[in-house]
């Protein structure tokens, strides 16, 4: 896979590194109050926990445009199988995770498409807090659960 400028580590304010030059973002998919998940490999950063398909945008990237090139390369996920609808934003002055929140469309097909990927599941929402996230999602997690419920997911 080819470098993007966004590739790299940012040593953070708040005394952790972050991937992304230029920061990150995320796909939170959502369908049938499920929603979806990537098992990450143990290899990876934060490895053998489940979280959402996403990493470093490039400068010239969106946010949408950035969680949807990610998505794509990590589960298969065509840019036009889904909607977004909300956005959530971990800022940390030198350095920001964006989440896109959006509506899968019923045709989308999801699946792992390289190695950073164990398995790719639609998970309930009512089950994500039991499963072994990855840390960062697992702190945002409270907020986005409530953005998804009042959107009336």
């Amino acid at each position: 896979m080819a470098s993007k400028d966004g590739d790299g580590w940012v040593q953070c304010t708040c005394g952790s590194k972050h991937w992304g030059l230029h920061g990150a973002a995320g796909l939170l998919l959502v369908q049938d109050r499920k929603i979806l998940l990537q098992h990450r490999a143990p290899w990876v950063h934060n490895g053998d926990t489940w979280g959402i398909p996403g990493g470093a945008r490039d400068s010239h990237e969106t946010i949408v445009e950035a969680a949807a090139r990610e998505a794509h390369e990590e589960v298969g996920i065509a840019a036009d199988s889904f909607t977004p609808f909300a956005s959530h934003k971990v800022d940390h002055d030198l350095w920001e995770y964006n989440t896109v929140i959006a509506h899968a469309h019923p045709d989308i097909t999801t699946h792992a498409m390289n190695e950073e990927s164990l398995q790719v599941e639609w998970v309930a929402i009512d089950n994500v807090d039991d499963m072994n996230l990855h840390p960062s999602f697992e702190k945002a997690w409270p907020e986005l659960k409530s953005l998804l419920f009042e959107s009336g997911i």
